[in-house]
This record gives structure tokens, sequence and C-alpha cells, in this order.
């Protein structure tokens, strides 16, 4: 039995049973498929194992700030980064199961978002589709609360100006951005 504020076996495998999906689910948004969304889990948990001692008591947001740099240095290593990166299946919406008029605003969002900077995309996926706090987007990112704040508010200026370029099918109205 290991004593209470151990970082041992215990600890880790509830941190794994815990937070390994919202892992994976990170990977799904951000990589091609399945395989290396999982992949990319077991290398965050690695480095959580190694660095065990570091890992904050509210630890999301930092394992997903493992993951951010795991991915970016797949990217370093393979001197090939994408401009876009692919959504994974989980966030395309399914034309068969939607009406067509009903997919139109989705995809003007996803042309949209694919059209900003990484670093916009990104903060913006910590909030919108992680479901983090400005705070916690901030230690994901590595920056301050404030900084995170001020990426954030400039993501959603960014991607409302973008959003009113892509215009709806009948090509009268620009797709409102409440984002």
């Amino acid at each position: 039995m290991e004593p209470v504020g151990e970082r041992g076996e215990g600890w880790f495998t509830s941190l794994y049973a815990t937070h390994y999906p919202d892992i994976v689910r990170y990977g799904l948004r951000r990589l091609p498929d399945v395989d290396a969304a999982t992949e990319l889990a077991q290398d965050v948990f690695v480095v959580v194992w190694r660095r065990r001692s570091e890992v904050p008591e509210r630890a999301l947001p930092w394992l997903y700030g493992v993951a951010r740099h795991v991915v970016a240095n797949r990217w370093r290593h393979r001197r090939a980064t994408p401009a876009l990166l692919p959504l994974a299946e989980a966030d395309q919406v399914p034309a068969r199961i939607i009406e067509p008029d009903a997919l139109v605003p989705v995809l003007d969002l996803r042309r949209a978002l694919d059209e900003l900077p990484e670093v916009d995309q990104e903060i913006l996926r910590l909030v919108g589709w992680e479901d983090l706090s400005v705070a916690d987007a901030a230690a994901a990112l590595g920056c301050s609360r404030s900084a995170a704040a001020v990426r954030l508010f400039r993501a959603r200026r960014r991607l409302r100006a973008a959003l009113a370029t892509h215009m709806s099918l009948d090509g009268t109205r620009p797709v409102s951005a409440d984002v």
C-alpha cells in the first residue's frame, strides 16, 4: 500500500482511468486517425509517469499542455507541419442524418476555422471542444490567464470575420458566429 500523497501506481492508474478518454478525444480532433490519437494518449501518460512529481492537482489542463507539446514535437520531427489540421470524424456532421440546409453553417464554420492561424484554432478548440475555462486553457497553453483571455477574444473576433466572408447557400446572408 502506498502512503497518502504518494504518486505511485495507484495514483497513476486513477489519473489514467479518469483522463485517458479526454486525451484520446483531444488527439482525435487534431490527428488523422484513431491510432494516432491513442498513440498520443499513450505518449502523454509516459510523460505523466516520468514527471509525476510535477503533475498539478487539477491535472487535465496540464495533460492537454503535454499533449500539445507531443503533437508539436511529432510535426517538427516529420519536418512537415500541415497547414490545416484535419478534424476527427467525431467532429464532422454526417450528411445523411442532417438536412443539407442545416449542414451549411457547419461547413462554413469549418472553413472559417481552417482559415485561422493555428494559435487561434487551438484556443478556440480548448475552450469550445475541450470545454476548458480560460484559466485551464492558459495552463494547457503555458501562458497567463490574461494572455489566454486576450488570445480567445482575438480568436473569436477573427473567427467572426472569417465567418462573415462565408455566405450561406442562397448567397444573400452571412452565417452568424456565436462562438
